[in-house]
């Protein structure tokens, strides 16, 4: 049973930022979030599509010590280093 949200910052919790992350926003177009654990692939994409008006081309997510972290590749036409200066990763 798929857990329902009213709010997507209840899924995208914070964006998490390394040195890794920052080389995949600058090379592969794609930014890291902690998202809630209960979350799946279809929902995260929904809220990031919600949240910050951008389409997503895809999610991967994986289980660590920082909770879940879903990967996420923008569609061509968005700039991966815009949404994370909106956010407030640099």
């Amino acid at each position: 049973m798929m857990k329902e949200y009213e709010s997507p910052h209840q899924i995208i919790l914070y964006p998490y930022v390394t040195e890794k992350t920052m080389s995949q926003m600058e090379k592969e177009n794609k930014l890291e979030f902690v998202v809630d654990l209960k979350s799946n692939k279809l929902q995260i994409a929904r809220a990031i599509e919600e949240l910050f008006e951008v389409r997503v081309e895809s999610v991967n997510t994986r289980i660590d010590i920082h909770g879940k972290r879903a990967t996420v590749k923008f569609s061509a036409e968005f700039s991966a280093e815009e949404i994370g200066m909106r956010i407030g990763v640099f």
